[in-house]
């Protein structure tokens, strides 16, 4: 241990922490924005700067050492005045917009300020070039941009894409795609994990809202939304509510409130989307113990999950040669929109012309997805408008609801029932776990015991956990898959999912089944998920997702009574031609520089 002071009190800190950290662990907050506890470490934006006696010049906290005997003062009046000066000159080069600005009163640039007693601007300059770049899933604008590097770091160093990188010197300095190529033209996966840590309005969401209110105002549509299993447990963080507090009953009343004709869960769609995904891979298994080849076409293993389109997109981008390893599967959330705009239309005797579809979801990447044309039926795209999290709030905000104290409602049916097993798909190792729920009972007849579940990590590689099931005394029809031991994988982020593709492309992967989510920790992580800062949110908002399965008295996706009536009346049989006519899709080969491979 290191013993320094600290504004005039003994502290022992540990050898190779920061003056932050110190102060920190004694409950002394030095402020910062460009800083990211054990993600982000930078010190441009010198907020974070500290006396320490016998040095000429102030530290940046967050970079500076402890050393034996350091004697440190956090607010003396050179410290309070340099944080001053430091605010105002970042405020120089800032567009003055805040009122109309999306990021007004939830900006750290501005709570820094009221922090900082900073009531006045006294420096006027040359302001940096703006230059706005609208892609489907994120919005750019650099005049907003503080230079902080945190998004760079994000994609850069946790989902290891890079897309974005600080381009040219001084104040010329920007933070683009290189040659400053609009992010829709790059092998960007429109996760959006950079507008999560962004401190201002540069990094946001591509509006969503405007269609939204435009289709509630138009007489002659009929607007369905859909609701993700990850945005019921973040939502009420957006109204005060603790981390990790399931609000699906009070989403649901929020969402009639507001004026959608038929609010559906996409729970619903998730145990549609394992019944079909299930069925594809034993589909698949079968197949390779015919002996037939299993390396390219439908029947390649192992199968890899294709619930999310951040990792749809990057698997495009950086493994084009491996698409036959997807399940051609859409996400739920398309399926759903498939099934709205044939199957509950004909039972509502409307044009599907005239629905306008909305999916509410914890991911930017979505909104990018929609607009793929693989994601359209007979020439009509599956869902019309994809609202974040985020946007949600604030358009239950704009209608004036007090969401805090709205009652409990229900979602409609015929789409509105899902299991446990679906609510778990917002967690990583949840579509997995929902998948194995299934498959292990429909080919033994038996559950599988829960044990079975548990995931490993592999040595050295922590975004990546492994489990092995083995097939025991199946039905009789699945005689054959009698002691096969069927190898797993999850992953979450793209760090993870690159690793198990290497395996894949050369020929070594030992899994028959892999499960990729392209968020750190999965959906209850997304792009799209209100942004938090409390310690451990992202097992509080798993907890939550597992609570709702917990709780729930049918959690086995076969289990639920208006799908199996779904595919009776209307499907026929999972991956049968009708199903894969709505649900099933192909992908596109990109390339790592955006360019089709053939």
């Amino acid at each position: 241990m290191i013993h320094i002071t600290i504004n005039g009190k003994p502290v022992e800190a540990a050898e190779g922490s920061t003056i932050m950290e110190a102060a920190e662990s004694v409950g002394i907050k030095v402020p910062s924005l460009c800083h990211m506890k054990n993600v982000h470490q930078y010190g441009s934006c010198r907020i974070c700067v500290v006396e320490v006696e016998g040095m000429r010049n102030l530290q940046a906290s967050c970079m500076a050492k402890v050393r034996e005997g350091m004697v440190i003062r956090t607010h003396s009046p050179k410290v309070l005045e340099a944080r001053k000066v430091l605010y105002e000159l970042l405020l120089s080069n800032h567009p003055k917009d805040c009122l109309n600005c999306g990021r007004n009163t939830n900006c750290e640039l501005q709570d820094l300020g009221y922090e900082l007693g900073v009531t006045e601007s006294r420096f006027e300059g040359a302001m940096t070039k703006p230059l706005v770049d609208i892609s489907p899933s994120i919005t750019r604008d650099t005049s907003k941009c503080i230079l902080c590097r945190r998004c760079v770091t994000v994609c850069k160093e946790i989902q290891k894409v890079g897309a974005i990188q600080a381009q040219n010197r001084g104040f010329d300095t920007v933070v683009s795609p290189a040659m400053g190529l609009p992010l829709n033209s790059t092998a960007c996966a429109m996760c959006g994990q950079c507008t999560v840590v962004c401190p201002t309005g540069a990094l946001k969401e591509t509006d969503g809202l405007t269609p939204v209110w435009r289709a509630l105002a138009d007489p002659g549509k009929r607007v369905v939304v859909q609701v993700a299993p990850a945005v019921r447990a973040a939502l009420g963080e957006e109204f005060g509510l603790p981390v990790g507090t399931p609000v699906t009953g009070k989403m649901a009343t929020a969402l009639h409130e507001i004026g959608f004709d038929d609010v559906f869960d996409t729970l619903f769609s998730a145990d549609l989307t394992i019944l079909e995904e299930g069925t594809e891979l034993l589909g698949r298994l079968n197949a390779v113990l015919k002996g037939d080849d299993n390396k390219e076409g439908p029947t390649a293993l192992p199968m890899i999950t294709s619930c999310s389109p951040g990792w749809i997109k990057h698997i495009e981008h950086q493994f084009p040669e491996e698409l036959d390893h997807l399940s051609t599967c859409k996400s739920p959330h398309t399926m759903l929109g498939a099934v709205v705009k044939s199957f509950y239309a004909e039972r509502t005797g409307t044009d599907p012309k005239d629905m306008f579809v909305v999916s509410v979801m914890p991911c930017t990447a979505k909104k990018y997805e929609i607009q793929r044309p693989e994601m359209e039926v007979d020439g009509r795209r599956d869902v019309d408008a994809v609202l974040t999290t985020r946007e949600l709030a604030r358009m239950i905000k704009k209608a004036g609801l007090d969401f805090v104290n709205l009652p409990e409602g229900e979602f409609d049916s015929p789409l509105g029932l899902g299991t446990g097993a679906a609510d778990i798909f917002g967690v990583t190792g949840g579509v997995m776990e929902a998948a194995l729920r299934t498959v292990y009972e429909v080919v033994t007849g038996r559950e599988l015991p829960f044990e079975k579940l548990h995931v490993t990590p592999i040595v050295g590689l922590d975004q990546v956990k492994t489990a092995s099931i083995t097939i025991e005394e199946p039905l009789p029809v699945y005689g054959h898959l009698n002691g096969v031991t069927v190898n797993v994988a999850v992953t979450s982020g793209l760090e993870g999912a690159s690793k198990l593709m290497e395996e894949v492309a050369a020929g070594t992967s030992p899994y028959h089944f892999i499960e990729v989510m392209g968020c750190p920790g999965g959906c209850i992580n997304g792009g799209g998920q209100p942004r938090c800062t409390e310690e451990n949110y992202r097992e509080k908002r798993s907890k939550a997702l597992y609570s709702e399965d917990e709780r729930k008295v049918l959690r086995k996706s076969h289990e639920n009574p208006d799908l199996m009536k779904l595919y009776n009346e209307y499907l026929g049989e999972p991956n049968g031609h009708l199903s894969h006519h709505l649900l099933h899709t192909h992908y596109v080969r990109r390339g790592k520089y955006n360019q089709l491979v053939k």
